[in-house]
């Protein structure tokens, strides 16, 4: 049937019926009305309406503080038995969702789906100041706090501020030496937990971080994201006193000797001192006698000499 004939049939119903035609928009509002009228079930606290009265009593929840399910492991209540049910996962240990990229295993669905940005990189929360993208949402939250939050918590030791309560109590470890999270592997303790985490992965060997490029993986976030450099030639680090660039921090502050003549390595035998390690290495040499370097001139064997750099 054609646009035509469907607009045919349509006025010959509302003619029978004695009724005009209904605009889109009055259509919506008539099947809005119908919907609320289907939801009779009103709450006397917040008005919200529901559709049955099993659904209006497991609300009521809400404002009452009524928690009728209880785990007999660890006594934690909860408002619903979907609820409960999901919780006594973390006593049986059941991890029913498992990452086909890793074999990583999840309690929820939602830990899961999380955990899968790892390895396709997606980041679909951006930061409407600054542009920066997350992968989580409560990390893109974390972060607008720096543009938007009064750092409100402040140190007493040292009077360095935080946005949260959170910051404040990691900092204070600081201070206190308190490291609460410890490994049950080697009894290296840490003052966060997130540190503990990435310790463990060295003892389980995961590597949960993969190039893209050439496929090789890394414990940590950091130690990917500085392998990269090596793919795009990024150079961050940058001398302000000639210009030249490198891919990690420590290259620059090791260059940046040349510029302060600051040279930290000494020989323990004349007191020589030098600007790398590697001139110490050739220098001792000299005092041990090491010859390392030999050639033949003219049926001679010769000795190269094993100098230092000079700036």
């Amino acid at each position: 049937m054609n646009e035509s004939s469907f607009s045919e049939v349509e006025e010959k119903i509302n003619v029978k019926t004695g009724e005009k035609p209904l605009s889109c928009s009055q259509t919506k509002q008539k099947d809005l009305r119908q919907r609320r009228a289907k939801k009779s079930f009103i709450c006397t606290q917040c008005g919200k309406s529901l559709t049955n009265k099993h659904i209006l009593d497991v609300h009521m929840r809400v404002h009452t503080g009524e928690k009728p399910f209880t785990c007999d492991q660890c006594g934690r209540s909860f408002t619903q038995k979907g609820n409960l049910m999901e919780h006594m996962k973390i006593h049986t240990g059941e991890k029913l969702y498992a990452c086909d990229q890793c074999n990583k295993a999840f309690l929820r669905a939602s830990e899961l789906k999380e955990h899968l940005r790892v390895h396709t990189k997606e980041k679909p929360h951006s930061c409407h100041l600054c542009g920066k993208r997350f992968s989580l949402l409560q990390h893109l939250k974390k972060h607008q706090k720096i543009h938007t939050a009064v750092r409100e918590y402040m140190c007493f030791e040292c009077e360095k501020t935080f946005t949260t309560a959170q910051c404040l109590k990691q900092h204070e470890r600081i201070h206190t030496g308190e490291k609460p999270y410890t490994c049950d592997q080697c009894g290296k303790s840490f003052t966060q937990k997130g540190h503990l985490s990435e310790h463990i992965r060295f003892h389980t060997g995961e590597k949960l971080y993969a190039c893209d490029q050439c496929g090789k993986s890394f414990t940590l976030k950091g130690h990917l994201t500085k392998h990269m450099r090596v793919h795009t030639g990024e150079k961050p680090y940058t001398c302000v006193q000639c210009g030249k660039s490198f891919t990690h921090s420590t290259s620059l502050k090791r260059h940046m000797n040349i510029h302060t003549r600051e040279k930290l390595h000494a020989c323990d035998q004349c007191g020589t001192t030098f600007l790398r390690a590697s001139d110490l290495k050739k220098h001792l040499r000299v005092h041990s006698k090491e010859k390392p370097h030999l050639s033949t001139t003219a049926g001679k064997v010769t000795v190269e000499a094993c100098l230092p750099s000079v700036y």
